[in-house]
Parts: C-alpha cells; sequence; structure tokens
C-alpha cells in the first residue's frame, strides 16, 4: 500500500526550509517521489508509519509534524471531485486538510471563518482523514486556516487541490506533473 507523507509548516517564509528533492533522493530505496515544495511525497513501496516517521526525522535538521495518510484515501478523494460546483479563479484556492488523527469534535461543516462578514476561509466538508474547504487568496487566510487546526482539535497541515490531484495522478499512473501550490 503506498503511502503519502506531508510534512507540516516546511519552507513557509523561510522558516525550517530544505530541498525536499534531496530529502526524496535519501528516501529513494522506499520508492519516494517529492511533489512540490511543501514537503509532500508519495511513498511506493512498503514501510510502516512509525518506521517512516523514523527515516524522515534522521534527514532533516530540525524536527517536524509528518502527517501519514493511506495513498488509496487520496484516491478515493480525488475520484469524487469534491469542489464540483464551488467558486474557482485566482481569488479562490481549494484546499484539503490532512488530519494527523480522527477529529472528536462536534463542529461539523459547513464552517466560515470569520463566522461573520465576509468569509476568508470555508469548510466544505469532512471526510475523515481529511478537512475540505476553500480559502480567498488573501494574507490573512494563513491565520484563519491556523484557527481551523483549533476548531479541528488535531493536528493538520494544508495542501492545495492542485497538491492532492498530482499525487493522486502519480499514484494512478507513475507520472508526474507540475504542482503549482
Amino acid at each position: 500500500m503506498a503511502l503519502v507523507a506531508l510534512l507540516k509548516g516546511i519552507n513557509v517564509g523561510g522558516h525550517r526550509a530544505f530541498r525536499p528533492s534531496m530529502l526524496a533522493e535519501a528516501l529513494d530505496r522506499f520508492g519516494a517521489i517529492n511533489v512540490g515544495a511543501a514537503g509532500t511525497f508519495v511513498i511506493r513501496k512498503r514501510v510502516s508509519r512509525r518506521q517512516l516517521r523514523a527515516e524522515v526525522g534522521q534527514h532533516l535538521p530540525f524536527k517536524v509534524e509528518i502527517v501519514i495518510c493511506a495513498g488509496r484515501d487520496i484516491l478515493s478523494l480525488a475520484s469524487q471531485q469534491p469542489f464540483a460546483g464551488q467558486p474557482t479563479g485566482q481569488a479562490v484556492v481549494p484546499f484539503v486538510s490532512v488530519l494527523a488523527q480522527r477529529s472528536r469534535s462536534t463542529t461539523r461543516p459547513p464552517l466560515a471563518l470569520p463566522p461573520t462578514g465576509r468569509w476568508c476561509v470555508k469548510v466544505l466538508a469532512y471526510q475523515h482523514p481529511f478537512v475540505l474547504g476553500i480559502y480567498r487568496r488573501e494574507m490573512r487566510a494563513i491565520s484563519y486556516l491556523g484557527q481551523l487546526e483549533k476548531v479541528v482539535g488535531v493536528p493538520m497541515t494544508v495542501r492545495s487541490w492542485n497538491t492532492i490531484q498530482a499525487i493522486a495522478d502519480i499514484l494512478q499512473e507513475g507520472k508526474r506533473r507540475p504542482v503549482a501550490g
């Protein structure tokens, strides 16, 4: 079973910067493929989640939270086209937050942040291990995405829908395509 490893808070504003391609090379024996610059890796060979966390930790000069999900979960999500009918364009970004563990929060979508006035982040659905939503391409979106983690109550990491689709492409066909976000 393929795994997808997503590093949290990597290469953001020069903080905890590293070259994901070098980590993919170090994890080559696991069939690692780097997707973009945010610390996202498809792991094609069998490895336990515990071993994968240990291996990633050995090759980074700093501690990092690693969220791991099954490749089949990504494929299932991608096949559903969950953003059909949602606003599109340059100003709105569809995103997927991958949860580190099951949320026990009683808050369920739909949810808008801020809760009053013009929304910046909208949560559309929760399908463990994913929270699906859209955000406006604004600087304040980052802080609202951070608040979302507090609402859900478990660590998570955010990726754009384009990244999720790129992961699905790799899982389905072994092909790589450029990732914009």
